[in-house]
């Protein structure tokens, strides 16, 4: 998989400086190729270096962070943004989630944290580019694997699992999630599993158990705390903050 075109935007230096000096962005799979400090600085970056993700403060000078998202919008429907804020505000966070923003993350940044914000990013980049898939067999095959995977997550599935379904080596399908999504098999599965989880926490009344097992952890012990190192908050405290937001934006 090619690497990842990565812009930040922030008005301080030192946190752009910090984004590029303690974060592996080449372990990851991404190059950063340009900076912004102010809204109209990002809106020509964006659109002269046309990047795969941006990364986003929202109080910047002249135009806001959400505002040059929502214009980036109208050119750049690929681009995926993550903002990186200061502001733990519930208005904040809504108009992001209404601009489709992949992650909002609070200052100051967790890279570990950050680490998975951005591998799973990959995932869904992933996902999206594999709707319109070529004929290079890797290709087909990384996305019957994938296929397979959302449509047994309740089940135990492993590389050995794989390999007898499609007939491969375990090696060759754990090369492939390198290759071809830039993540291992673990990660991918331990992403989609969590995807699950927060959907089935959000729009059901499920027990915490019920979820887990749907998800695919038989331990719903193991399962919290497989979830409180991704979000990093436990699947109760996901859906009790979720109700909290909608009380509160129906006030």
């Amino acid at each position: 998989m090619k690497k990842l075109r990565v812009l930040l935007v922030d008005d301080e230096i030192m946190i752009r400086e910090g984004f590029k000096r303690l974060f592996d962005w080449e372990a990851h799979g991404c190059e950063v190729v340009g900076e912004a400090a102010d809204g109209m600085e990002a809106l020509a970056k964006i659109d002269t270096l046309a990047p795969d993700i941006a990364i986003m403060d929202i109080n910047i000078p002249i135009m806001n962070g959400l505002k040059v998202i929502q214009l980036s919008r109208i050119k750049h429907p690929d681009t995926a943004f993550v903002i990186v804020s200061g502001y733990d505000d519930f208005a904040y966070c809504r108009e992001a989630l209404r601009l489709q923003i992949t992650d909002y993350i609070l200052k100051p940044v967790n890279y570990e944290e950050f680490g998975t914000c951005i591998d799973n990013l990959k995932i869904a980049l992933f996902q999206r580019q594999s709707a319109g898939e070529g004929d290079r067999q890797e290709e087909r095959t990384i996305n019957s694997i994938t296929r397979y995977l959302r449509e047994h997550l309740a089940e135990e599935v492993s590389l050995t699992v794989l390999a007898d379904e499609f007939h491969l080596s375990a090696q060759y399908i754990s090369q492939l999630f390198k290759n071809e999504i830039g993540v291992n098999f673990l990660s991918y599965l331990t992403s989609i599993r969590m995807e699950k989880a927060k959907k089935l926490l959000l729009a059901t009344s499920l027990s915490i158990a019920e979820v887990s097992e749907q998800s695919g952890y038989g331990d719903y012990r193991v399962f919290t705390k497989v979830f409180k190192k991704s979000e990093g908050i436990t699947p109760s405290q996901y859906r009790r903050d979720f109700l909290e937001d909608v009380r509160k934006g129906g006030a």
